[in-house]
C-alpha cells in the first residue's frame, strides 16, 4: 500500500505541475495551486490510513511532517504576495519544483519500505501478555566504553503472564540479542513463551547493541571500534589469536551482563520494594515488581541469537542454577580455550546443562565440512560432549532467519543474511520448539524430541 501512496501522490505532483504550466500560472497562482495539492495530499493520505499496511506510526510520520509543512508554507507565500502585481512562473522552474517535491516526498516514505508494519506473530499460549523495563546499574563495573568512570547499565525487557493465579509461579528465561541487535529482535518468541508460562527477559548489551537507552535518558549506539573489529574477525586472513581475543572479550561482557540480571532478579524476587540499582522510568516500577512476584527463580533458562547464544552457551557451563540453554545460530565462541599452531583447543569437558542448538543451513553445512576434514570447531566439539544435547537446522534459512528482523525490515534482514524459507512460518517453527524444550527441561513437561533437520517446506 505504501507503493501505491507514493504512486497517488507523485500523480497529485504531475497534474499540479500540468495544469499550473497549461495555465500560465504566475506567483500567486502557483501558490495557490500549491496549497491546494499539498492539502489534497494531505486528505488523500489520512483517507489512506483506513488502508493495511498504512498508519500513524514512526513508518509515516515524516511524511505526515512534510505535507503539514508544506500547507503552512504554501499558505504563508500566497499571504505575502497576495497583493502584489505578479508575473507568470517559469514552465521551467514548475518543473523543477515538481521534482524536488516528489523526491522529498519519496524520501520521506523511505522508512516505510525500510521497516514493515510487522506487530509480531500469533500465541498459543492462554496467559495475557503484560510488559515492563529497567535498567540495572553494575556497581562492581565501570564501564569500558566510556572514560568518565560510570558504572556499566544493562537494560532490561520483561514480558510476562498478566492474569497469573495465585501463588503461581513461572520459569525465568533470559534472552541475548547478536552482534548490534536489539531488545525487540526476538520479539515473538518473548510473547509465544510468555503466552505459555514463562517470564522472559530481554538483555540489552549497551555499545553491542545498535541504540539503546541509558538512565540519563541518552541514546547509546553500537560502538564503531566493536563493529570494525566484528568485520576484522570475518575478514581472510586475521590471525586465530587475534580472534580468540576479541572473541572472549565480546563473551565476557555478556556473560557479566547476564550474571547481573540473573542474580538482580533472584536478590529481588519476592521483595516489595525494588533496590536503588534498579533503575525504573515513571509507571514502569509495579510492572518491575509483578513480574518479580510470579518468577521462579529455581528454574532458569538461557538463550540468545548469535553471540547471545554463545554467551549462552558459556553461561550454562559456568553457572549450576541454569537448567537449559538455547543457542540460535550462534558458534559457541566462549568454548575456545586458546589457539595453538593456528588452531583452535576447544573445551571438551562434558557439557551437562541440557542444549539446544539451531544452525541456519550454511552453518549446519560448514560444520559437517569441519568434521569431514578433521578442523577444530567448538559447536562439533560441545555436541560430542554434551550429557543432553540436542541440534537441528531449518533448510532455507539464513543467520537472521532465526530472529524476527526478517518480518520487521525485510531489506535490512537481507543485507544482513536470509535465507528463502518463508520468515514468519520459520520463526513460528523456531519458536514451537524453543517452548517444547523449556517446557521440558524447566517445567518437566512432556518429552522433547527434535530432527537433526527441520523441513518446513
Amino acid at each position: 500500500m505504501n507503493t501505491i501512496l507514493l504512486i497517488l501522490l507523485c500523480i497529485f505532483e504531475a497534474a499540479f505541475a500540468f495544469t499550473a504550466i497549461r495555465r500560465r500560472a504566475d506567483k500567486k497562482g502557483w501558490q495557490t495551486g500549491r496549497l491546494i495539492c499539498s492539502g489534497g495530499q494531505l486528505a488523500l493520505f489520512l483517507i489512506m490510513l483506513i488502508a493495511p499496511g498504512i498508519d500513524m506510526s514512526f513508518r509515516f510520520t515524516g511524511l505526515f511532517i512534510l505535507l503539514v509543512l508544506r500547507i503552512i508554507i504554501a499558505f504563508i507565500g500566497m499571504m505575502i504576495i497576495r497583493n502584489k502585481e505578479e508575473k507568470s512562473k517559469h514552465p521551467a522552474m514548475m518543473i523543477l519544483s515538481a521534482l524536488l517535491s516528489v523526491l522529498l516526498i519519496s524520501g520521506s516514505l523511505i522508512p516505510s519500505f525500510v521497516i514493515s508494519d510487522y506487530s509480531g506473530l500469533p500465541v498459543s499460549g492462554e496467559y495475557e501478555i503484560a510488559e515492563g523495563n529497567a535498567i540495572l546499574i553494575d556497581q562492581s563495573r565501570t564501564e569500558e566504553f566510556e572514560a568518565d568512570g560510570s558504572k556499566r547499565e544493562v537494560p532490561v525487557y520483561f514480558y510476562y503472564p498478566a492474569n497469573a493465579g495465585e501463588n503461581e509461579k513461572f520459569p525465568l528465561v533470559i534472552f541475548s540479542h547478536g552482534a548490534f541487535g536489539y531488545n525487540q529482535s526476538n520479539f515473538s518468541t518473548f510473547t509465544e513463551l510468555a503466552s505459555n508460562g514463562y517470564v522472559v527477559i530481554s538483555t540489552e548489551h549497551p555499545y553491542h547493541s545498535l541504540f539503546t537507552k541509558d538512565t540519563g535518558g541518552n541514546t547509546i549506539t553500537v560502538d564503531p571500534e566493536f563493529l570494525n573489529s566484528i568485520a576484522l574477525i570475518n575478514t581472510e586472513g586475521t590471525s586465530e589469536e587475534t580472534i580468540f581475543e576479541l572473541s572472549s572479550r565480546w563473551v565476557k561482557l555478556r556473560c557479566d551482563d547476564i550474571d547481573l540480571v540473573i542474580n538482580s532478579v533472584k536478590s529481588a524476587a519476592g521483595e516489595s520494594a525494588l533496590p536503588e540499582y534498579w533503575y525504573t522510568e515513571e509507571g514502569q516500577n509495579e510492572n518491575i515488581l509483578a513480574a518479580l512476584s510470579v518468577t521462579d527463580t529455581e528454574k532458569i533458562g538461557v538463550m540468545g541469537h548469535s553471540l547471545g547464544g554463545a554467551a549462552a552457551v558459556s553461561l550454562g557451563r559456568t553457572r549450576d542454577d541454569i537448567s537449559a540453554v538455547i543457542d540460535l545460530d550462534g558458534t559457541m565462541i566462549g568454548e575456545v580455550l586458546g589457539v595453538e599452531n593456528e588452531r583452535d583447543i576447544i573445551n571438551e569437558e562434558p557439557y551437562t546443562t541440557p542444549l539446544l542448538s539451531f544452525d541456519n543451513e550454511e552453518h549446519h553445512f560448514s560444520a559437517e565440512q569441519a568434521r569431514a576434514e578433521d578442523i577444530p570447531y567448538a559447536n562439533n566439539t560441545v555436541h560430542d560432549n554434551t550429557v543432553c544435547g540436542y541440534r537441528t537446522y531449518i533448510p532455507g534459512t539464513g543467520h537472521m532467519n532465526y530472529t524476527d528482523l526478517p518480518m520487521y525490515s525485510p531489506p535490512l534482514a537481507a543485507m544482513l543474511g536470509t535465507g528463502t524459507v518463508d520468515a514468519s512460518e520459520c520463526m513460528m517453527t523456531v519458536n514451537s520448539i524453543t517452548l517444547g524444550f523449556f517446557d521440558r527441561y524447566l517445567k518437566g513437561e512432556g518429552e522433547f524430541i527434535v530432527q537433526e533437520c527441520t523441513d518446513i517446506s
